[in-house]
């Protein structure tokens, strides 16, 4: 049996924290996991930005309620739904993610969680666990899964060096050119053929 595990943002869905970022004038909110490939780092220099503009859930779920999975993200994720056991891996978080798992149509999503304050504020964030996409491609070995791993960031490659076979997704080109042995997809057809390439099985078309 095969699976395949998904990053979700720039993947199927777009970038929440580019998309708040623009509409609330904060450039700095703008970085992602393309430019800062610490997690850590990043999610406390973004915990501090929303603490000095005094920017709380409410306005981030605003700003997501505006957007939509990416042009053809949720045929292309029934397409792979046909074939493959799916699991989205993603460093986002279940009070952020829950409108787009509705567009998508409910996949199972492996996420983070954040604590929100008697304000409404983010006083935390809490990972599911240490380097969590690697542990579960290693967890779905474990139960006999072969594990085809997609994503588009340096947070994806870990998982990527443990799972059978890897694809990226529209990568930043610098990523791409620093990990060569992994094929890349610009569109949904081709990656569609990326997953017929990795598969062991033969595919029938959508």
């Amino acid at each position: 049996m095969e699976i395949a595990c998904l990053d979700l943002e720039g993947v199927l869905t777009p970038e929440i924290w580019v998309a708040v970022a623009k509409q609330t004038g904060i450039p700095e909110l703008a970085t992602t996991t393309r430019q800062i490939p610490d997690y850590d780092q990043l999610m406390r220099n973004r915990l501090k930005l929303l603490k000095q503009h005094n920017l709380g859930l409410k306005e981030i779920q605003a700003v997501i309620a505006t957007l939509d999975p990416l042009d053809g993200a949720p045929e292309f994720l029934n397409w792979l739904r046909h074939h493959f056991q799916v699991v989205i891996l993603s460093d986002t978080f279940y009070q952020f993610a829950a409108p787009f798992m509705a567009k998508l149509g409910h996949p199972t999503l492996l996420c983070h969680n954040l604590t929100i304050d008697d304000r409404g504020q983010i006083a935390a964030y809490h990972l599911r666990q240490a380097n969590p996409k690697r542990q579960a491609v290693l967890a779905f070995k474990s139960l006999y899964y072969r594990c085809i791993a997609a994503g588009d960031s340096h947070n994806d490659t870990a998982m990527f060096a443990e799972a059978d076979a890897a694809i990226f997704f529209r990568p930043p080109p610098e990523l791409a050119k620093k990990f060569p042995q992994y094929p890349q997809a610009n569109t949904y057809p081709e990656f569609q053929t990326e997953f017929t390439k990795a598969s062991h099985r033969p595919l029938t078309p959508p």
